[in-house]
């Protein structure tokens, strides 16, 4: 469950506690702050990390069942934000959200993840080797975290801009205008960029209000007035995401329109030209069941020269309704 735990003096790491019930004590002695990360606990393993940091019970159960959509709750002894880190296969061309709890208190962090990979690692990693970023405390942690959430989602939007333009590129190519598979590819594509609109457009306003820009964001605790130019510059990016996706979302509806509006065009050629060669056939038709029927006084009956000039009729009809099909773009 414990995935790391260590406190944090100065901006340098010491050694974890053995018992998780002195980190907290640890922290508060020293003068810095306990971080521990946990992956996908259990309520009862979680019970003990409630109990020592005296965590609310509602952000509590958050936490545990997950499938939250992101946000910024404040509570009394705590700040709890919810942020979904996304990972895009473009093998498959899907779009996969996990999920991280962060809950921020005066003197330490505790962070719970859910679902597909996150970037918890290596921001701890990148928070050790700048001290002076890490003195600041919690406040630092929490903008780590969601600064590199928000930059990897500027990653994925360039991934699902590059997939689009390929798409893009199949549905209007002139000698095939996408094949019968397109219009569920572009669906398909549609459905994830919608996941991944879930997982940004929501985390706008939790960013305002720690940026303090908005009328919420006011009096949030547990963050540092210093930090809030930070949260100001992961706003901008997400604004920039959101940006994207939005545009995303309408080239992919446009593209759709564009690929069934190709589709139609397609099949009225396709009934033109079955109407035309039908017209075609049917001139000689009209005069061979003329011609084949049993009567004597048929004209030019005994003539010698009747048959090959029904013939030459035939053909001269024939080839007039070919050009004038031909002059109206129907063959």
């Amino acid at each position: 469950m414990i995935v790391d735990c260590a406190v944090y003096r100065h901006g340098h790491r010491t050694e974890g506690p053995e018992d998780l019930s002195d980190a907290l004590d640890e922290a508060r002695a020293v003068g810095g702050f306990v971080w521990i990360g946990l992956y996908e606990p259990s309520e009862r393993e979680f019970d003990l990390v409630t109990q020592e940091f005296g965590l609310h019970r509602l952000a509590v159960e958050d936490a545990l069942k997950a499938h939250q959509r992101p946000k910024l709750e404040v509570y009394d002894d705590s700040l709890f934000m919810v942020l979904k880190p996304v990972v895009y296969d473009a093998e498959h061309d899907t779009v996969s959200a996990g999920e991280i709890m962060i809950f921020v208190g005066d003197c330490f962090v505790v962070t719970v993840r859910h679902g597909v990979e996150s970037p918890l690692a290596g921001v701890r990693h990148r928070l050790e080797a700048e001290p002076e970023m890490l003195d600041k405390g919690p406040t630092a942690v929490l903008y780590a975290i969601a600064d590199a959430v928000v930059d990897h989602y500027l990653d994925v939007a360039s991934e699902l801009q590059a997939d689009l333009e390929e798409l893009e590129t199949e549905v209007f190519q002139p000698e095939r205008g996408g094949s019968r598979h397109t219009a569920s590819r572009i669906y398909t594509f549609k459905r994830q960029v919608l996941e991944f609109r879930r997982c940004t457009h929501p985390l706008m306003v939790p960013l305002t209000r720690l940026a303090g820009t908005g009328p919420l964001g006011t009096g949030v605790p547990f963050v540092h007035d210093k930090a809030r130019p930070f949260f100001r510059d992961v706003g901008d990016h997400l604004l920039r995401v959101n940006e994207s996706v939005e545009a995303l979302d309408r080239l992919v509806s446009d593209i759709l329109a564009a690929h069934l509006a190709q589709m139609s065009v397609r099949q009225n050629d396709d009934m033109r030209k079955i109407s035309a060669w039908a017209a075609m056939a049917a001139v000689p038709t009209m005069i061979a069941g003329v011609y084949g029927m049993n009567f004597d006084h048929m004209p030019e009956l005994h003539w010698f020269w009747s048959y090959p000039a029904v013939i030459l009729l035939m053909a001269a009809l024939e080839v007039l309704l070919y050009r004038l099909f031909k002059a109206r773009g129907w063959l």
